[in-house]
């Protein structure tokens, strides 16, 4: 099964010790931001174990800041089900509600949302404590990042809704910007609170290296959510689009994706070699090297922190026969509603 697929990854990276302390307070928070609405969306993510991929991807974080980390990874998870192919003008909500959220980084801290839903009123609660003590250039970037993966969202919803498949290449830029990974780098130096020198993550090395890491954990998320997405319906994933491309079956297409994910890891870890001289050619500082060696941290988290989660994550299973899992079959996104008032 494509959950169970291991890969070689030749690091290991920390586990947070504040699983307990943080997630009795997400959990809290999820019922009080009304991010679940019925007994039977909160057990269906609870099978998620999102607070497990937080203290995984984010290790260094303090106790409180890995609660706001928690309840980030809730709303984007949660905002990622709200499709509903069967329901009039759903596509258009889910548009607005996108941009509202795109936006909150751009407006005063504080500020009320315009487009009002439980999703949209967490996450102007979560950017202001996401944030705190963060320079402007710092925000610029991950609300740019933000942005593009938001706007990516829905535009995957749209081509659903028409029926449009893509090419190998575009589905290879496509999910680069879908898998949301690179605002997850971007809150990896907020969870230690340090920002890599502006000239180095400008340089061509890093982009470079942020782009392989965000291909390998999307590629490795396409083959161990495969069941899920089966489930769904969902023809965006590599599998399905190796399989189409290459007209072959389902296991020709597995191999063919694992393949090109651990094709990636070795990019990944190439780029990764560079960053040394990287340091050089751009005469930084200790401190400067040391942030920069902090923020490679972070993308290490993130690719073994995120695999480990997804191994056993519920969102991921292949056998289920919950309420969400029927919600699914019918072309729900999920048990809950959370764009209506």
């Amino acid at each position: 099964m494509p959950q169970d697929v291991r890969f070689d990854i030749p690091f290991s990276t920390p586990v947070s010790d504040h699983l307990d302390y943080a997630r009795d307070r997400h959990l809290s928070w999820v019922r009080e931001m009304e991010l679940v609405r019925s007994q039977a969306g909160f057990d269906e993510y609870l099978t998620w174990d999102l607070p497990q991929a937080a203290i995984r991807t984010y290790p260094h974080a303090s106790a409180d800041d890995m609660v706001v980390l928690m309840n980030w990874f809730s709303l984007a998870f949660l905002f990622d089900d709200q499709f509903d192919m069967a329901q009039p003008g759903r596509a258009d909500r889910i548009a607005d509600v996108a941009r509202e959220l795109a936006v909150t980084p751009l407006r005063p801290v504080g500020s009320a949302p315009r487009v009002v839903c439980p999703i949209t009123r967490a996450w102007a609660q979560v950017w202001e404590h996401l944030s705190d003590g963060m320079s402007l250039a710092w925000r610029t970037r991950f609300a740019a990042s933000w942005g593009r993966f938001l706007v990516a969202h829905s535009e995957e919803i749209d081509l659903a809704a028409s029926g449009t498949t893509l090419g190998i290449a575009e589905y290879t830029a496509f999910r680069r910007r879908t898998v949301g990974i690179h605002h997850s780098i971007d809150a990896g130096e907020r969870s230690r609170r340090f920002e890599v020198p502006v000239q180095a993550q400008a340089h061509p090395v890093m982009i470079r290296l942020r782009d392989a890491a965000a291909d390998t954990i999307g590629f490795m998320n396409d083959i161990h959510s495969f069941e899920r997405e089966v489930r769904r319906g969902d023809g965006h994933n590599l599998i399905a689009v190796l399989r189409r491309a290459h007209d072959c079956g389902w296991e020709d297409a597995t191999a063919e994706a694992i393949h090109r994910t651990e094709e990636r890891l070795r990019d990944y870890l190439r780029l990764e070699s560079q960053i040394p001289q990287l340091c050089d050619e751009l005469r930084l500082s200790d401190d400067e090297r040391l942030r920069v060696g902090m923020g490679v941290e972070a993308i290490r988290h993130w690719i073994s922190g995120n695999y480990e989660w997804a191994l056993s994550t519920g969102r991921y299973s292949a056998v289920k026969n919950t309420p969400a899992a029927a919600a699914e079959k019918r072309g729900h996104g999920s048990v809950d509603d959370l764009l209506s008032v």
